[in-house]
């Protein structure tokens, strides 16, 4: 996250996310409703799947280590009460939408360049 964040990743994240949904817009409808859709507590995310050399939308609930999907969380969207609950009681949809204002599209670029750089390597 970053008070600087927010906007559509450019660049080689901006072509991965059309490629495998799209648009940006179909990518973050995704994953807010997989976020949103969280019952109780966990995280919605924008992951790499390996075998499969694309990135999905996926849900993570309470600390499960998200190996038996294999994947690689590239972005991360907290929806545990603590990460909302002060700010927006119980109004989940208004963290959402202010988590898109702070997403820091540098640093998810940079696991997607990481990650991949690991498939290049197997």
């Amino acid at each position: 996250m970053s008070p600087r964040g927010g906007g559509e990743p450019d660049g080689e994240l901006a072509r991965a996310i059309n490629e495998f949904f799209g648009s940006f817009a179909g990518m973050r409808g995704q994953l807010t409703e997989a976020a949103l859709n969280v019952q109780g507590s966990g995280w919605g995310a924008l992951a790499w799947e390996p075998l499969g050399k694309r990135l999905v939308v996926e849900q993570v609930y309470d600390h499960q280590g998200n190996i038996g999907n294999g994947t690689v969380p590239l972005l991360v969207l907290d929806m545990w009460e603590h990460a909302y609950y002060l700010q927006y009681l119980n109004v989940k949809a208004e963290w959402v939408k202010s988590f898109w204002r702070i997403v820091n599209w540098e640093d998810v670029t940079g696991r997607l360049r990481a990650v991949r750089a690991l498939d290049l390597a197997l």
